[in-house]
């Protein structure tokens, strides 16, 4: 038997004899026993193996000295596995139980955590995203002088960032359908006033965003196309707030490559409000 099917053969008799041993443990009543076993396959980084064993543990634990470990573990084990749903859900149970335990600073950090790693890009719905950042603001409301309290503050930042991102898609995406329809109609002028508000909104709500320049400009560009866009009786006291929204841009940001963009609008609109 050549070296290589020997290999081959010992790994699948260990393999065998471990589900055998798991396998013994999962069925047996020694509770005790059970929880050193996920103790030891937790050390081992078996977070599956020691995240189901744990599930059932943590309600026979329960009243126990090994109550807070077991739960805090469990979290841990779904946490390295990646079920973060599972994750942030036991490590809310375990500071709502515990608000003082031994474990409570730790998994206070990774409710947030939890969601954060399961937060999704940009143009999806941003509720894991919300829940994360108000998880991240409860951490460093409740533990101030905390180790971990920078690393929050940094996803903090880094999720709302990511909720800024999403209005601006939302923004460019209300601006672009303006423009898909050919003719004047109600779609059309319906889409560049939702791409309006909802930059104007973002603005007022993240007035510190580092794309605070891409929100007024899609402002600019918006109100420029409604006023080209409207109805006779409409179309001067748009014109005007283009104009106005032009102006506003230059002296806020003197040194944006748009600048060209803006004036080309203002003399636009001088030709026809007859400034």
């Amino acid at each position: 038997m050549n070296r290589t099917l020997i290999t081959l053969v010992f790994g699948a008799l260990l393999l065998a004899g471990c589900a055998s041993e798991y396998n013994k443990v999962f069925k047996t009543t020694d509770v005790d026993y059970r929880y050193e076993y996920a103790k030891q396959s937790f050390a081992e980084g078996k977070y599956v193996r020691a995240a189901t064993l744990l599930t059932d543990l943590i309600t026979l634990k329960k009243g126990s000295d090994e109550a807070q470990e077991a739960l805090y573990m469990l979290g841990m084990s779904e946490y390295m596995s990646h079920d973060f749903e599972a994750a942030s859900a036991t490590f809310k149970k375990y500071y709502q139980t515990y608000p003082k335990g031994a474990y409570a600073e730790q998994a206070s950090f990774y409710v947030g955590q939890s969601l954060y790693e399961s937060a999704p890009e940009p143009r999806l719905d941003q509720t894991p995203t919300i829940g994360a950042i108000n998880a991240y603001q409860q951490f460093m409301d409740f533990f101030p002088e905390s180790e971990l309290r920078p690393k929050a503050q940094e996803r903090l930042f880094e999720l709302q960032d990511k909720l800024v991102q999403k209005e601006l898609l939302s923004a460019q995406l209300y601006y672009n359908l303006g423009g898909y329809f050919g003719n004047i109609n109600s779609n059309n002028e319906s889409n560049y006033i939702a791409s309006i508000i909802t930059a104007q909104n973002a603005l007022k709500q993240y007035p510190y965003s580092k794309w605070r320049e891409e929100f007024s400009l899609i402002v600019m560009k918006s109100k420029f196309e409604l006023a080209e866009n409207s109805s006779e009786d409409k179309r001067l006291e748009r014109y005007r707030d283009a104009e106005d929204e032009c102006y506003g841009f230059l002296n806020e940001f003197p040194e944006s490559k748009n600048l060209a963009l803006a004036n080309r609008y203002i003399s636009k609109c001088k030709k026809v409000v007859g400034d």
